[in-house]
């Protein structure tokens, strides 16, 4: 069977084609961050917007890439939530009338089972079982992964996300948007040493996460180095690699607890952050001694995408947890949804 997925949850309009026998045929992304860098963040309205004008071009473009005609798909899957209501209301409208149109089935996913699951795209694929460090937009969780549908939340951010703290930071920095790509950037020409940041909930002894005190602790070196003469940018570039150093620190300490109160020796990274090349080297490095082994998706799919929802649906098909009724062609989006509250 072929899915046809579309995501837009936020400002990435995705869709792809994938065959539940051949996996990924075709996808295409186009990104809004150009259009948001004025405003210094996501304004949801011309999210919105810009989901409408891309999102049937996007579809052409992925059906002539897979050599399919629409006559060729057997289902239609779209992100449900969480994320941006009318964001969301785009790509499963466009979904659902797709569906209605040709007789077929629609299949909402979760955005975050998506991210979860897009590490099986690569090559090669984990096996079940596995953690899963979940590190996308304002969502930092670890889950046992025991199977398509059976996750078990170990734990999640109390405050901020990783991502957020990326962010946050990279504003109080004076960097552009999106702000965890820049600071990431900066990071490599500068001295991690030079800032002693806190490593929030580094020892609390469980799975938890914090990052609100480290974004504190950020905008009081800003502050001082502004009273003593301004954010030059050697010392931009320092604050930066110290930041990151400690996300990426705690992030790897969490994760690798996970691995050995759970006894697994496979880990997915996932999610945007999941992108970050000190991250990736961090738990390469740490993962050897374990005997475990770090899995991630390709970089082109770390972001929002609709691979990774034509996929989710796939295996959901494959796995009998997707309704295949075509007659059924009334949805709702969910801007808030718990990844452990899915059927």
């Amino acid at each position: 069977m072929i899915i046809l997925g579309f995501e837009s949850s936020c400002d990435e309009t995705g869709v792809a084609a994938v065959c539940t026998e051949r996996g990924l045929l075709a996808h295409a992304l186009h990104t809004q961050i150009a259009m948001h860098q004025e405003y210094g963040g996501v304004v949801p309205e011309l999210a919105s917007r810009d989901h409408i004008r891309r999102v049937i071009p996007l579809t052409r473009q992925v059906l002539e890439e897979a050599g399919i005609q629409m006559s060729d798909v057997g289902a239609v899957a779209y992100t449900a939530g969480p994320g941006l209501a009318g964001a969301l209301l785009v790509g499963a409208s466009v979904a659902q009338a797709f569906a209605w149109s040709r007789g077929l089935p629609a299949i909402g996913i979760h955005h975050l089972e998506g991210h979860l699951l897009s590490p099986m795209l690569a090559d090669p694929r984990p096996e079940f079982p596995f953690i899963a460090l979940l590190v996308s937009g304002g969502h930092t969780q670890l889950m046992r992964v025991d199977g398509v549908g059976r996750y078990e939340l170990l734990g999640e951010t109390l405050d901020d996300a990783a991502g957020e703290a990326f962010d946050k930071s990279a504003k109080l920095m004076g960097l552009g948007y999106p702000g965890g790509p820049a600071l990431s950037r900066l990071a490599a020409s500068g001295d991690a040493s030079r800032f002693d940041l806190p490593r929030p909930m580094l020892h609390s002894g469980d799975l938890d996460f914090s990052f609100s005190g480290l974004k504190t602790a950020v905008l009081t070196r800003v502050k001082a180095a502004e009273q003593n003469g301004g954010l030059d940018e050697q010392t931009r570039a320092d604050l930066a690699a110290a930041t990151q150093a400690a996300i990426v620190e705690v992030l790897a300490a969490k994760s690798i607890r996970a691995l050995k109160q759970t006894g697994l020796r496979r880990l997915v990274v996932a999610g945007g952050v999941g992108a970050n090349q000190l991250l990736r080297a961090k738990l390469d490095a740490a993962l050897k001694p374990l005997k475990a082994r770090a899995y991630f998706p390709p970089l082109e799919l770390c972001t929002d995408n609709g691979a990774m929802i034509a996929f989710a649906a796939a295996e959901r098909v494959k796995a009998g947890l997707a309704t295949l009724d075509a007659s059924a062609h009334s949805f709702t989006v969910k801007p808030r949804w718990d990844l452990a509250d899915i059927a």
